[in-house]
């Protein structure tokens, strides 16, 4: 069964604009536009945003009452960064004694370079009395004598007591003025860090003020009704309102859009996404079925800004092969784009003609070692792509497919350079190019504790079959191309749920303490339009630098996919197998819910005892968690803090490094809820608590166990 209803995701590019709409029910791809980015339209890129959906809602015949979900993503707030386009900021400091102090040298925050040569335009004022209304006034016309666009307020120990920033702010407010609280930004202490980060905000605060009102306002003259959505840098998506507080939060989303889309779209559990694109490859981690984040830097500097964990290789579809001494020795970083040549592989049989081997530099001062040919048609860049297709990496309807005859005759003048046959200078080619990709994706394996038995690669983007198809077959990983992986980044946007993040500093953090962060995560969701029964909370407990940390996501409205796409047992048996490595004769149901069944198989091995492998597989068929070793318990959410008391009591470990409760999931109704961040036994017993506390008594409950190691 299918529905009028959509989710429309829209992807603001350099150069293009690109949107999907996915059908809200069965969640397939209905139809995608591309269209110019309108950098230079009085509206800026929100002309650009409704173009693309008027074509979009044109080509696949809805109306604008139709769009359930409308999200998108702009590199916008990346790009001013990057160009040095930002407001100049007036930063007033808060305090007395040696809090003035501390402030007084945040003055230096002015030396932030934005560009080489240019730095972040910044005003100081210093006000000891925040309660002091001329003395606010006066700093506020002080910073405003010197340009300041936009205000930050900062005072030190302010997560705690925020009274003084909240003064200064509303008095920046009255005067009209984009105003920022450091402790808005943040609720982490490191006053220097939280400033910078509350600072940088603040430098991209009105231009992004003003996309939005304008983007707001256009989507609304569309006819559309749903909320607004905009994609955050750590996968998940937040409303306008709280784009327009936190602009900063955008940064860096382009590649968080793609990671959201194999999340979401190719439901990932344990693994890598690698997006390619003409000259790049960016390379990030799924975990147990979430997203790597970490604090980013930004302008050079640590952040308190959580972004997707993304590493960037200089290779891509387009990238460049260069030769010395009668063999490959390196592709890239230089493109068929930069040097604005055509890929070889792409051109007809007659353009090739005559086709001879020659070596240009891309750029001016460039090395003279990158080959292309020259042939009848003119000169073209020999490529990944060209090297894909000659050796039959790229599948049938990809994007990036060429014909496989002439892509080998693209190669055939360098292959006799090279003194070997196409097939072994197309496969030197791609070992060249991938082998810097494989030290990046080797190291994230290493550096996340993947299962280096179940981690799969995902490949995203239009040049994704030129790496990671061979990736695959030179690692031994399991290797995929994502399903219209050149649209996955709006795809993702379409798709993502609503997060947000709650953090805080809380030293030897009791249950109640703990539980209030969870609650504040939860309602931070609910009120950018979540629906309250859908929204899952990870908590994350950390006793070295004592933060409690709270990750909420929900969905706009509940959905239920179509029950005719489900799996059916012996699909969910063979996907579980297949992750296992083993046999299906040889794996067990352990216990299932309605929405998840519990796979596990024994690993028997020499001298190391015996392992219990669990995968949870989910109505599609799709592994959601996997467990290396686990105990899986079935009981009742009545019973299940007695049931759960005695299993954290068992499996946890006392030792050097302290007390380690074991790692603990709950499959309860449609959630997988984890609460594996957490190590004290107590704290864990009470979020699983929390969990269930809205449930029946009689609703089953699955406990996934995992002691530590």
């Amino acid at each position: 069964m299918t529905t009028h209803r959509i989710r429309v995701g829209i992807d603001v590019g350099g150069t293009f604009t690109d949107a999907v709409a996915v059908d809200a029910t069965t969640l397939d791809l209905l139809g995608q536009v591309k269209v110019p980015t309108s950098h230079h339209h009085k509206d800026g890129v929100a002309h650009g945003i409704v173009e693309a959906l008027d074509r979009l809602l044109a080509r696949t015949g809805h109306a604008p009452g139709d769009v359930a979900f409308l999200a998108h993503g702009t590199t916008q707030a990346t790009n001013a960064l990057l160009e040095g386009d930002v407001a100049t900021v007036g930063l007033i400091g808060v305090g007395t004694g040696p809090g003035a102090v501390l402030t007084r040298r945040l003055a230096a925050l002015g030396k932030l370079e934005l560009t080489p040569g240019r730095a972040l335009p910044l005003a100081y004022a210093h006000v000891p009395d925040p309660e002091d209304p001329e003395a606010v006034d006066a700093a506020l016309d002080t910073v405003l004598r010197e340009g300041a666009e936009a205000l930050v307020a900062t005072q030190p120990f302010a997560v705690d007591r925020p009274d003084g920033e909240e003064a200064v702010a509303a008095a920046g407010r009255a005067r009209g003025l984009p105003t920022t609280a450091a402790h808005e930004i943040t609720s982490l202490y490191g006053l220097h860090k939280r400033t910078r980060t509350a600072v940088v905000n603040a430098a991209i605060l009105p231009r992004m003020l003003a996309t939005a009102d304008l983007v707001d306002s256009s989507i609304a003259a569309a006819g559309v009704t749903a909320p607004l959505m905009v994609m955050r840098c750590d996968g998940g998506v937040m409303s306008l309102d709280e784009m327009r507080r936190r602009p900063l939060l955008t940064v860096l989303s382009g590649p968080a859009a793609g990671v959201a889309g194999a999340l979401m779209q190719e439901r990932i559990s344990e693994g890598l996404f690698l997006e390619t694109g003409g000259t790049s490859t960016d390379i990030s981690v799924v975990r147990r079925g979430k997203v790597a984040v970490r604090h980013a830097v930004v302008l050079g500097k640590p952040s308190y800004l959580s972004a997707l964990d993304v590493r960037t290789v200089g290779v891509g579809g387009g990238s460049m092969i260069r030769v010395g001494g009668g063999k490959v020795t390196a592709v890239g970083p230089r493109s068929a784009h930069i040097a604005g040549l055509p890929y070889a592989c792409f051109a007809t049989a007659d353009d090739l003609r005559d086709a001879r081997l020659a070596t240009v530099s891309p750029l001016p001062g460039d090395p003279a070692d990158h080959v292309v040919v020259e042939a009848a048609g003119g000169r073209y860049a020999l490529t990944m792509t060209c090297a894909a297709n000659a050796l039959g990496r790229v599948p049938d309807g990809d994007f990036a497919r060429a014909d496989q005859d002439v892509a080998e005759a693209a190669l055939a003048p360098l292959a006799a350079a090279l003194g070997v046959d196409v097939a072994t200078a197309a496969a030197r080619v791609l070992d060249a190019g991938t082998a810097q990709v494989k030290a990046v994706v080797d190291q994230l394996v290493k550096d996340y504790r993947l299962d280096r038995e179940a981690a799969v690669l995902v490949g995203g983007g239009g040049g994704a079959a030129s790496v990671t198809p061979h990736l695959a077959a030179v690692t031994g990983h399991e290797g995929r191309i994502a399903r219209h992986s050149e649209v996955i980044s709006p795809i993702g946007v379409a798709l993502a749920l609503v997060r947000e993040q709650v953090e805080r500093i809380i030293p030897g953090a009791t249950q109640e303490q703990i539980l209030a962060v969870r609650a504040e995560a939860e309602r931070a969701v609910t009120a950018q339009g979540a629906a309250a029964e859908g929204v899952e909370v990870e908590v994350t407990v950390d006793p070295q630098t004592n933060t409690v940390r709270a990750v909420a996501t929900g969905a706009t409205e509940l959905r239920t996919q179509d029950r005719a796409h489900r799996a059916d047992d012996a699909e969910r048996l063979g996907a579980a197998a297949a992750s296992l490595h083993s046999d299906p004769a040889a794996v067990r149901v352990l216990a299932d819910t309605p929405a998840h069944t519990v796979y596990g198989t024994e690993v028997r091995r020499r001298l190391r005892g015996t392992r219990h492998p669990v995968r949870v597989v989910d109505a599609d068929g799709v592994v959601r968690l996997h467990a290396p070793d686990a105990r899986v318990a079935t009981t009742t959410a009545g019973e299940a803090p007695a049931v759960l008391a005695a299993l954290v009591d068992e499996s946890t470990s006392y030792g050097d490094g302290g007390v380690r409760a074991p790692a603990l999931r709950l499959l309860v109704g449609s959630r997988i809820a984890d609460l594996s961040g957490v190590l004290d036994p107590g704290a864990l017993l009470a979020l699983a608590r929390s969990e269930l506390g809205s449930r029946g008594p009689a609703e089953p409950v699955v406990a996934v166990v995992e002691a530590r190691t």
